[in-house]
């Protein structure tokens, strides 16, 4: 929360130190760890599941090895300041994603897609690598706010002409291939909301008239335009039943409105407007109306004898796996049905990691999260601080939605947990994040001499 409460109408950090050391050591020594993490997993999968070594576990080794190596080199060479900690987390997080899925595959037999997440995660680091290396300095983004949100709007468009998948409008499927534009379409809108926000921060911070406490109404030709794009990507989304993300979008322009204000009131009225909409859209939306009442009682559909449901399978793999696990390859969730390698992957984790797993890997998150606020913090631009607090807010709040839905803390949304699930348009998205946050980091990091030389 600390990184929240910086405004970026506060004085620039202190430029860091010149002779601040670049830590790519660190990084590569972290590297060779998540990749043996994830090797020994999809090794202790294979041997489990089938008794014997996967046939292609060299090759995987190998492959992921070197895609760890390239994106390291990319960063070592043109982001050499960068946070050592973020890279690493990622490739951990992808790699347990891909054991997970594997394990889960060996029980599907009829629906394998380890193969596809395998390449989808290539591809994502290969944007990765791309980013890092044409993108010198993170401020050229906000010389294309408008055209960011242009195209955000319609990446969240286009999807109402395809028929509906489960429910919602927000897979495009073509020549046997599904994309989900509205992934690419939250960091298109950080972007305008950080630039937005950046330019008008004075206007925003002391302008407005005074309603209590420390809300302001601000200015209609200041709050006008922000407010319109919001509000009109919120109703495509809705229109679409993409309630998750929905929430996604709401919550991150709370935050980054806060962010930019300092302005504590506009959290409290978020949360309201929020319960409001909530109460609306639960009530009205059947198919969300369902989701309620599946939270509201999970056990319902066993009580009236049609067997458990996702929800109540889902609470069934968590209290088996108690505090260390089944282990990979001998628990069930594969019980909860289609949406166990996406929706409900982290009820694999909690019945075969355990308690401790999962906390794990919600640790690994947290501090994905963390490291990303810490960037925004020591920049010294507005842009920068407002970009690097909107993209690790993208990841909290997915990872606050998925594993609060699993849980049954909140109602399910059907979003895809970031790196774990299946999903190549979720992963991809979440490897360009990652890469604009090695950049922020490395901005933020470097010190002030390099930084003149790099301008």
């Amino acid at each position: 929360m600390t990184a929240l409460t910086a405004k970026v109408t506060d004085p620039a950090p202190p430029p860091p130190d010149a002779h601040a050391p670049k830590r790519r050591g660190v990084e590569l020594t972290l590297l060779a760890g998540a990749v043996m993490v994830s090797v020994l997993g999809h090794l202790y999968v294979g041997l489990a599941t089938t008794g014997h070594a996967p046939r292609l576990a060299a090759r995987y080794a190998g492959g992921l090895a070197a895609a760890a190596l390239l994106a390291h080199l990319a960063v070592r060479f043109r982001a050499p300041y960068a946070d050592p900690l973020v890279l690493p987390i990622a490739v951990l997080l992808n790699g347990l994603g891909l054991v997970l899925i594997q394990r889960l595959d060996a029980t599907t037999p009829g629906h394998l897609t380890a193969g596809d997440q395998l390449r989808w995660s290539a591809l994502g680091l290969a944007l990765f690598v791309l980013v890092v290396v044409l993108l010198r300095d993170h401020r050229v983004l906000q010389r294309y706010a408008y055209l960011s949100v242009a195209a955000a709007l319609v990446l969240m468009l286009i999807p109402v002409f395809f028929p509906a998948v489960n429910g919602a409008h927000i897979w495009i499927r073509f020549a046997g291939l599904s994309f989900q534009p509205g992934e690419f379409a939250k960091i298109l809108l950080a972007v305008f909301f950080a630039s937005y926000l950046a330019a008008n921060r004075t206007a925003l911070a002391l302008t407005g008239r005074r309603l209590f406490w420390k809300l302001r109404l601000l200015p209609g030709r200041v709050l006008g335009p922000i407010l319109a794009i919001w509000l009109l990507s919120v109703g495509l989304l809705v229109l679409e039943r993409d309630l998750g993300t929905s929430l996604l979008f709401f919550g991150l322009f709370v935050i980054m409105l806060f962010t930019a204000t300092g302005r504590i009131g506009w959290i409290a009225i978020g949360l309201l407007l929020a319960a409001l909409g909530a109460y609306a859209v639960g009530t009205f939306e059947p198919h969300v109306h369902s989701r309620v009442n599946d939270w509201l009682n999970p056990f319902a559909s066993i009580e009236r004898g049609e067997g458990p449901g996702q929800l109540a399978q889902s609470l069934f793999a968590f209290g088996a796996g108690g505090l260390l696990g089944a282990g990979l390859g001998h628990g069930h969730s594969f019980l909860i049905g289609f949406a166990a390698k996406s929706d409900f992957i982290l009820a694999t984790a909690g019945e075969e990691l355990g308690l401790v797993g999962l906390a794990a890997i919600l640790l690994l998150y947290g501090l994905l999260v963390a490291r990303g606020f810490r960037a925004g913090l020591a920049l010294r631009d507005p842009f920068g601080r407002l970009l690097a607090t909107g993209l690790a807010s993208i990841v909290a709040l997915q990872v606050f939605v998925i594993a609060g839905g699993v849980t049954g803390l909140i109602p399910l949304t059907g979003m895809a947990m970031p790196f774990l699930a299946q999903g190549g348009s979720s992963v991809v998205t979440n490897w360009i994040i990652v890469a604009l946050l090695v950049r922020l980091s490395d901005s933020a990091r470097r010190p002030r001499p390099a930084q003149e030389a790099a301008e």
